[in-house]
């Protein structure tokens, strides 16, 4: 082959194609200087190359944010206790029901004087406990002193088939005589139709830790 074949083959090899936008870019960059040239084609190149990736921060520095945080929330409110023991009183936070105009005690009340008569086990200085039955002013005045008194021996009858002893225990109906609100509202009147359990005999000893 002679120079000239040889120059023609030369001429008709391609090299590695190169992308219209780098030629164009490369052409646009001609005017600006080697230095500014140079770094804008790599800012190109390193932008084309993150496309779609994770951009990674380095160097970043913790910083405080200014104001005070909000205070925890308050803690919720303990439980309170359906039967509790005060210095002249078995208290009980719930009522105990029975079968309307009747003496007879409603058995979701059992779970409540079942504690009741727990209570009474765990604190042994407890010696004597008057149980008392008390009325709105609903109905008639005698029957409702009757009324009470059927209700506070259903009351002691319980305690005692469940293992108080019945020389600790006496039960009495008052009526609508010792009333805590006032009759002349509903509200008032549910109040006062009540079982109390006071404590009249106790040892003056302070009670043992397990009895609190």
């Amino acid at each position: 082959m002679n120079e000239l074949s040889d120059n023609r083959i030369a001429r008709g090899r391609k090299g590695p194609r190169s992308s219209p936008g780098a030629h164009r870019v490369s052409r646009r960059l001609t005017g600006l200087g080697p230095r500014i040239g140079l770094a804008l084609l790599v800012g190109v190149s390193l932008g084309s190359a993150a496309c779609g990736g994770i951009t990674a921060f380095e160097g970043g520095r913790a910083f405080t944010i200014a104001g005070t945080p909000p205070p925890p929330p308050p803690p919720p409110p303990p439980e309170k206790k359906r039967v509790e023991v005060t210095e002249k009183q078995i208290v009980i936070n719930e009522k105990i029901l029975f079968e309307h105009n009747k003496a007879l005690i409603r058995t979701e009340s059992h779970s409540l004087l079942n504690e009741v008569v727990d209570t009474i086990k765990k604190h042994a200085h407890i010696k004597k406990i008057a149980i008392e039955g008390h009325a709105s002013s609903d109905g008639a005045d005698d029957h409702n002193m009757k009324l009470s008194d059927r209700r506070a021996k259903a009351v002691m009858e319980y305690l005692v088939q469940h293992g108080i002893p019945q020389g600790m225990l006496t039960a009495k109906g008052f009526g609508e005589t010792k009333p805590i609100a006032d009759n002349d509202s509903e509200e008032g009147r549910e109040k006062n139709r009540r079982v109390e359990f006071n404590i009249v005999e106790q040892d003056t000893a302070k009670p043992a830790a397990g009895e609190q």
